[in-house]
């Protein structure tokens, strides 16, 4: 099982490399990348990923805080149909859908919105991890409605899932941090 995987006890599945030169993993989230009500700009963190399996036809991304206060916990970015040769995305890409890699397909998130959205856990809540999550689908295009919700991706990915890779960063709601 790797370490902060939502998808881990449901869908078991070998490891990839998920990496960032914006975030490290098991530390703190950058500013940047956090809302802007708490002095972030909402913005996506550089992203790379590698060694996924042969068979891999595109690839799903996901941006998920399993701390939020919910029962469920919250997505703040969910991309599916990433086309096989991209491997990486910029720093800021995720802010609209439309800077996206043409093919893929941006589900709106928690808030409802096609993009990705930073981290602002609520006063009070402790610390969240904001967990960023590549699979290696095996095929092209998940066929599914983009008006859809995360949790319908989520499904999906279950039965096309070949590989993942996970990226977690945390942010404290009591001091900011």
């Amino acid at each position: 099982m790797i370490a902060d995987d939502p998808y881990a006890a449901v869908t078991p599945t070998r490891a990839m490399t998920l990496t960032s030169d914006d975030i490290v993993a098991g530390e703190e989230k950058p500013l940047l990348f956090r809302d802007p009500a708490i002095g972030g700009e909402n913005l996506s963190p550089q992203l790379r990923w590698s060694e996924f399996p042969s068979g891999t036809k595109s690839f799903a991304l996901t941006c998920y805080d399993p701390d939020a206060p919910t029962g469920t916990g919250f997505v703040h970015w969910a991309v599916a149909n990433i086309p096989l040769e991209i491997t990486e995305l910029a720093r800021g890409q995720g802010f609209d859908h439309r800077t996206m890699p043409k093919g893929s397909l941006t589900i709106p998130n928690d808030y409802r919105l096609r993009r990705y959205v930073g981290a602002n856990p609520p006063p009070g809540s402790g610390r969240h991890r904001y967990v960023f999550i590549i699979h290696a689908v095996d095929v092209e295009r998940l066929d599914i409605d983009p008006e859809l919700t995360p949790v319908v991706l989520g499904f999906n990915l279950h039965f096309h899932t070949l590989a993942r890779g996970v990226l977690s960063a945390w942010v404290d709601s009591d001091t900011g941090k």
